[in-house]
């Protein structure tokens, strides 16, 4: 990713200085179990300890005439060790190494991710309860449906991430593999003991049959979690956009002092957070069909997913980190504004009370078709008026509907308190408390 979308936490898990560290952690630690069973000297893992090192500009160096990235890795390692460096990567393979060094890097992330989705479900369980009977209109098809409360729109949202987190935990559980078992995967050279061993000290669990590689239907999962989320994210990000258009202004991003909308128009406040996680969302969207066409390898193993990998998988993860950082900030410093969304519910004169005037009649003995019919030829009349033309009114000036309910029934349907009542359901629902 380029510097301008990359939050230094997130770029740190996958610098190249990283990978080597977590690279040569493996290394050291199979030779540990190597040297206790005996299959080694004794003096090598602490040798390693002590000399072992690594120069990222010499490895790309040597790289460049062996055309093996793991062989310039040890070499230039062995530059540093010494002679005792010869027992390193005894039985092991390249994907060994590098597998087990993509599962710790994906596990990085996906801590640092999960602490994001926290900071979102902060923001909007902040949110949610300051707004839980704010009362605005509900849309469906972009057209006013029924009142709602913006903190149901928020609850929803949040329990979208919740979701999130826990699919994003089970995916971290899936990636959480590890292999050092020997070309094709065999243990042929090396022990299993030396996996578990490795695998224990670097929180993993082995892998249950590795071929030569890790199974990547397990990275398939995991990135189509992070797909899912950058969707998640997309969702809310398009209801603010929507809500700060100039026709409904219900609410809007935070908009500094000293900040400027457009070049050419001084009056423009734009929702450019928002958009701006539009279109990352669909950068990190990008890397689940890769992943997905990465399962199928040739037979034990080909090198077909790694040139995808090493592009899609950090810019997927920084990506989407970014994302989650500016969501959370979005949602904490969002402009809210109840007045407005009671002038936009109350817009269509009444409108918002036509099912609940519609069952009403059914209550009285009118037929669900009739009572439709009914309520709609009066309901038109207020939409052709764009809302100018009470719906109350007309209803009340309306034969058939005097015929069944009176004026005092007919006004106890033109309340709000109905949209509000099950708020603590929901809520508790959503957000776990009343």
């Amino acid at each position: 990713m380029i510097p301008r979308y990359t939050r230094p936490e997130m770029a740190s898990i996958w610098d190249t200085d990283n990978r080597f560290r977590i690279m040569l952690e493996i290394e050291i630690l199979a030779a540990e179990r190597m040297a206790a069973m005996g299959t080694i000297p004794q003096r090598v893992p602490l040798t390693l300890r002590k000399k072992a090192k690594f120069d990222a500009g010499r490895i790309a160096e040597i790289e460049r005439e062996v055309k093996h990235d793991v062989i310039a890795f040890l070499t230039n390692v062995t530059e540093h060790a010494g002679p005792d460096a010869r027992f390193m990567h005894q039985g092991m393979t390249s994907s060994d190494v590098l597998d087990t060094a993509f599962a710790v890097q994906l596990q990085q992330s996906a801590d640092l991710l999960l602490r994001d989705i926290d900071a979102v479900l902060k923001a909007l369980k902040k949110q949610a309860r300051k707004h839980k009977k704010t009362l605005c209109i509900g849309r469906s098809h972009g057209i006013h449906a029924e009142p709602t409360t913006f903190g149901i729109k928020m609850a929803g949202h949040y329990a979208a991430f919740a979701r999130a987190k826990e699919r994003l935990k089970f995916a971290r559980s899936e990636i959480s593999t590890c292999t050092i078992s020997g070309a094709v995967g065999t243990y042929a050279t090396v022990d299993p003991s030396v996996e578990t061993y490795v695998a224990r000290k670097l929180g993993l669990k082995p892998e249950t049959v590795a071929t030569q590689v890790i199974p990547r239907d397990r990275h398939a999962m995991f990135f189509a979690t992070l797909g899912v989320i950058a969707s998640s994210i997309e969702n809310l990000a398009t209801e603010i956009r929507h809500l700060q258009r100039s026709e409904v202004r219900e609410a809007e991003e935070f908009f500094s002092k000293g900040q400027k909308g457009s070049s050419a128009m001084p009056h423009k406040r734009n929702p450019v957070l928002s958009e701006n996680l539009t279109g990352l969302a669909r950068v990190v969207r990008a890397a689940v069909i890769p992943a997905l066409e990465n399962v199928t390898l040739w037979h034990e193993r080909d090198i077909s997913h790694s040139s995808v990998e090493r592009i899609m998988a950090p810019d997927a993860c920084i990506a989407l980190d970014f994302a989650l950082v500016r969501l959370s900030g979005l949602i904490e410093n969002l402009l809210v504004y109840p007045d407005t969304m009671m002038a936009n519910l109350e817009k269509l004169g009444g409108l918002v009370f036509s099912q609940r005037t519609m069952l009403a009649l059914t209550q009285k003995g009118v037929s669900r078709e009739e009572a439709y019919s009914i309520v709609q030829r009066n309901a038109m009349k207020v939409w052709d008026s764009q809302g100018r033309t009470s719906f109350l009114e007309l209803l009340s000036q309306d034969e058939a509907v005097t015929k069944a309910l009176n004026d005092n029934e007919l006004k106890a349907i033109f309340n709000y308190k109905d949209y509000i009542r099950a708020c603590d359901v929901i809520f508790q629902r959503a957000l776990g408390s009343k």
